[in-house]
């Protein structure tokens, strides 16, 4: 399977890790999608954040909450 000079990853074969599950995801999302949409694209600069704590969860809450309000005045805002 894997070539014998190959670098190994000291966590082992990475095939069923997080990161593998979510590229598969999107892969099929991506394909559905642009059979919807030819155009479609994942949000760029997307970052994620691990939530370890309540202060950090409420911060987070509201953000969500708050933030599609500030969308309209945003130089790329697009109604659909």
């Amino acid at each position: 399977m894997y070539p014998k000079n190959a670098p190994k990853n000291q966590f082992g074969p990475q095939s069923q890790n997080l990161a593998s599950i979510i590229r598969g995801f999107k892969i099929g999302v991506t394909k559905n999608a642009r059979q919807i949409n030819p155009h479609f694209a994942w949000q760029p600069r997307y970052h994620d954040h691990i939530i370890r704590n309540e202060k950090s969860f409420y911060n987070i809450s509201k953000y969500i909450i708050n933030n599609p309000g500030k969308w309209t005045g945003e130089k790329f805002y697009q109604m659909t």
